[in-house]
């Protein structure tokens, strides 16, 4: 295969490359923004599961201290039936101190009922703005999810089609040279660079006189010194119209 043939195949590939990563980028980033919905709305589901549970509980608790208070309620009643019947004043020390402990317990699960109250009310506030987010995510996901998944399945047969194709671009160029090609391709983003007056149209810097005009006389590959690019002549076009990239 000739240099000029080697060429074009570089440039042919070059410019699928390019198109190929454009693509690729504008496939990740839409199948990365629908991941992301579906991933805030397990997270959604996972918090209100979280919250109804610890609701749950609460609710259990709260049921328990009351029936607790309700009993307590019932043995201060019978404590202070057996205050009035009490017949010395050991008895009715001993009973009203009974009553006096069974008042401060009452007091106490009172307390715990009261801040089991403003937990419930704070997680069912919680709860109703979880499942506001929720539903507002379930809602857009309905409208938009089925065109995404649409242009991703379009997005990935394209990139498909154009890989067949780059498959075939690469079967014509030598393997030693493709090889070269994907290692700076790699490092750099893009691998070739031409020339026709001097300056690497890449990274824009002049080549060194020597090298210059070996491309000149010669149709062979180099390597600029600057970026290491692939580098070749090509007669007759200006550098701002050739193959360009970062350095």
């Amino acid at each position: 295969m000739t240099i000029q043939a080697q060429i074009e195949n570089l440039e042919n590939l070059a410019a699928l490359d390019v198109e190929l990563k454009e693509l690729r980028d504008a496939v990740k980033q839409e199948r990365q923004g629908l991941d992301a919905k579906r991933s805030t709305l397990a997270s959604l589901e996972e918090r209100l599961a979280r919250s109804q549970k610890n609701s749950g509980d609460m609710d259990k608790t709260r049921g328990d201290l009351m029936g607790e208070v309700r009993q307590m309620s019932v043995q201060v009643e019978r404590s202070r039936e057996k205050l009035s019947r009490c017949r010395t004043e050991r008895e009715a020390n001993a009973a009203q101190r009974e009553i006096e402990e069974l008042r401060k317990l009452y007091r106490d699960r009172e307390i715990e009922v009261e801040k089991l109250d403003g937990f419930l009310e704070q997680a069912q506030k919680d709860m109703a703005q979880v499942t506001g987010e929720r539903d507002a995510l379930l809602a857009e996901l309905a409208s938009v999810e089925g065109d995404t998944v649409g242009r991703l399945a379009q997005g990935d047969a394209a990139v498909a089609e154009k890989e067949a194709i780059r498959a075939g671009l690469v079967a014509n160029v030598p393997p030693v040279l493709y090889r070269r090609y994907e290692m700076i391709r790699g490092r750099r983003g893009t691998a070739i660079s031409s020339t026709t007056d001097g300056t690497c149209s890449a990274c824009h810097m002049r080549l060194p006189p020597m090298l210059f005009q070996g491309l000149t006389r010669e149709n062979k590959f180099e390597q600029c010194p600057s970026c290491n690019r692939i580098l070749y002549y090509r007669p007759g076009v200006t550098s701002d119209s050739s193959e360009s990239g970062a350095p």
